[in-house]
């Protein structure tokens, strides 16, 4: 419990949540800033200090995080090289000073009463990014949150915001952002509801071409199937837009991000070997997670396999189920035809295909291979067998099994139509 002592120091509710009620969004964590505090007082109070890097504590009931009023100086390179000082002379409004955006620099006293010293409210009414000091360009990392704040509320950047993130492109201090960091923005980013919009932001300052050279190069226009050259990237955002509107997975979203969406221009589709090296590049920058690494090169191998799967005969379905491991890991398939259904949407000039035929077709394909009883072939076809002679028998009875299954299926199909 907090001990029944008049407190002397001030609080303030900060940050995100103030940024979020004031938009009538639901809020998640709230942030807090204790002003004219000491870590003597506030242990004093019952509160227990965490953190190392500057001063830290959480409420003895709540336990929500309060942190000393504090400035910030840089004296290094990257977002790391920056010295924290709390005192109780800090001031709320230098607090505040050292945040990235204005709408992120607003905050409300016990009494509910906003403050906000640098025009945040005003930005948010008019669907603006702006900064909050000169000291936005000391961090690096603040150009991919600006780009993720503009996925998440579709704001445009201010024009001094952009150059001070020109600045910062151009001074190479991008090249001190750790693969993780930058993972971790560009994830988010995809999963907001404009994700089209942080790479529009990034390619905007400069930043995509460091940081995602492939995705910068669909930008560039090339002779479209139609009149006149056409950029790539108006595909890309349809599509990704569209994953989100309808609230499909970040492996899927990612997977579509690292394609080449080369079928859409007169020249065709990559080779499968270029589609693959190119998904894997982007993997060893960003250091993505296996599920969307793997998502990524199943996408670039069997996009085309896909959509041409009406006329595959039954052995290369079997083989797309098994490379995907749809039978074991059903969820990989899936994410395959997700993002598969979002090119063919913008391909065919709509949102989404809402009725993606390759992915009913797959997914019945699915369903039979794994009616197929392998542990009682596996049972027959290894009898009196031993050793490698008796794994080579049971595997090719399956095959046999799964595509006469197949081909039973498709002749059923046949009949019916």
């Amino acid at each position: 419990m907090v001990r029944a002592v008049r407190q002397p120091f001030r609080i303030y509710r900060v940050g995100g949540s103030v940024r979020d009620e004031l938009l009538g969004r639901e809020g998640g964590d709230r942030d807090w800033v204790v002003v004219g505090g000491t870590p003597e007082i506030l242990t004093a109070s019952g509160y227990r200090p965490v953190g190392s890097d500057f001063p830290v504590f959480l409420h003895p009931e709540t336990r929500e995080e309060y942190a000393l009023a504090r400035t910030e100086r840089k004296h290094g390179r990257g977002y790391r090289g920056f010295e924290f000082f709390a005192s109780p002379e800090v001031t709320l409004e230098d607090d505040l000073a050292r945040r990235d955006l204005t709408i992120n620099a607003m905050a409300r006293d016990e009494n509910g009463r906003l403050i906000d010293p640098y025009g945040g409210e005003a930005d948010l009414r008019a669907g603006r990014l702006r900064h909050v000091s000169p000291a936005f360009a000391e961090d690096p990392l603040r150009v991919l949150r600006v780009a993720r704040f503009a996925a998440r509320f579709g704001f445009v950047v201010a024009p001094a915001t952009q150059r001070l993130m020109r600045s910062i492109v151009a001074s190479g201090e991008l090249d001190t952002l750790a693969p993780e960091r930058v993972w971790q923005e560009l994830a988010r980013g995809l999963m907001e509801p404009h994700p089209s919009r942080m790479l529009a932001v990034l390619r905007g300052c400069g930043a995509l071409a460091q940081l995602l050279p492939e995705v910068d190069t669909l930008f560039e226009p090339v002779s479209s199937r139609g009149a006149g050259p056409v950029s790539r990237a108006k595909f890309l955002a349809r599509s990704l837009d569209a994953m989100a509107a309808r609230g499909t997975s970040l492996p899927s979203r990612y997977a579509v991000m690292t394609h080449d969406f080369m079928e859409c221009t007169a020249a065709g589709p990559l080779p499968i070997a270029a589609r693959v090296r190119r998904a894997d590049a982007i993997a060893v920058r960003v250091k993505p997670p296996v599920e969307c690494t793997d998502a990524a090169q199943l996408l670039a191998r069997f996009h085309r396999v896909v959509t041409e799967s009406e006329h595959l005969a039954p052995a290369a379905l079997l083989n797309l189920i098994q490379a995907a491991d749809g039978l074991r890991r059903p969820e990989r398939l899936d994410t395959l035809l997700v993002a598969c259904a979002a090119i063919a949407g913008v391909e065919q000039k709509r949102r989404v295909a809402s009725a993606y035929l390759p992915a009913d077709r797959l997914e019945a394909a699915r369903r039979v291979v794994a009616g197929v009883d392998a542990g009682a072939i596996a049972r027959t076809a290894g009898a009196g067998r031993e050793g490698l002679a008796k794994n080579q028998a049971i595997a090719h009875a399956v095959r046999a099994a799964r595509l006469a299954a197949l081909r039973t299926a498709r002749r059923g199909e046949r009949q019916k139509r």
